[in-house]
């Protein structure tokens, strides 16, 4: 499944599941086709609100965006929002107020703190191939700070099969430290790999599936489905068709 054929899922919506776990399957986010961007919300974002679906603990936003070649999101602002974009395919432009100016391509991360306010741009700077990311927006856990950037690389071989941590509240194991309660997680599982993650108590965890297809604790994701996860316990990802996700994992509100 992909962007740009999300309908063809049929499943449930809000079906409960067992252990505390809650689909949101791909097909049912919210859809916007503006020619240049395709973009799917898993949550209420511009036109498309559901009450059912606005957030999840702190995580607020999650589009999954196609933005055609040449094209791009011009200068505008944020404010008190923890924001980034893991890059799936193509690269990604950034410009912003601050005076930083980058290009990250496939595999990196791009994160923006807004804070006490910024403007920025973004643009696919390729002439002839389109870049698709997830753009991701957490609430904050301090208010009207300076606003920051940064940058990272992920390397193949660190999320495969495995959950490398890319964003901490305290910069830990390499990751880029942030002002929200959340450690996020990226892993690529494909065959016999398999993983287990921890979800302790008075945590929540959410599951996207950026790509591919996987099994969590029995239950079958494909590209675009969310889970969220409202139990502590062990979670087991196991039979991996050329899966990407990313594992958050959020503070109890």
């Amino acid at each position: 499944m992909t962007v740009t054929d999300l309908n063809a899922s049929s499943r449930t919506a809000s079906s409960l599941l067992a252990g505390g776990l809650r689909l949101r399957p791909a097909g049912e986010r919210g859809m916007a086709d503006h020619g240049w961007l395709q973009s799917a919300h898993s949550f209420s974002f511009a036109d498309y609100h559901d009450p059912h679906h606005v957030q999840f603990e702190n995580l607020r936003v999650i589009n999954d965006d196609l933005v055609a070649a040449g094209k791009g999101f011009g200068e505008h602002p944020h404010r008190d929002f923890e924001i980034f974009s893991y890059i799936l395919e193509g690269a990604l432009e950034h410009k912003d107020s601050m005076g930083n100016g980058s290009i990250v391509p496939a595999g990196g991360v791009q994160y923006m703190s807004a804070g006490s306010g910024v403007t920025h741009s973004e643009f696919n700077p390729s002439a002839t191939e389109r870049v698709r990311l997830l753009q991701i927006w957490l609430l904050p856990n301090v208010m009207g700070e300076a606003p920051q950037y940064d940058t990272l690389q992920i390397a193949d071989a660190d999320k495969d099969g495995r959950l490398k941590l890319f964003l901490s509240p305290d910069g830990r194991d390499g990751s880029i430290q942030f002002k929200a309660n959340a450690d996020i997680y990226a892993a690529t599982l494909t065959g016999d790999q398999m993983m287990d993650f921890d979800l302790r108590g008075g945590r929540r965890g959410w599951i996207q599936v950026a790509r591919g297809s996987l099994t969590v604790n029995g239950q079958a994701l494909h590209e675009g489905d969310g889970l969220a996860v409202t139990e502590s316990g062990v979670l087991q990802f196991t039979d991996g068709k050329d899966a990407e996700i990313l594992l958050f994992d959020l503070e109890a509100q």
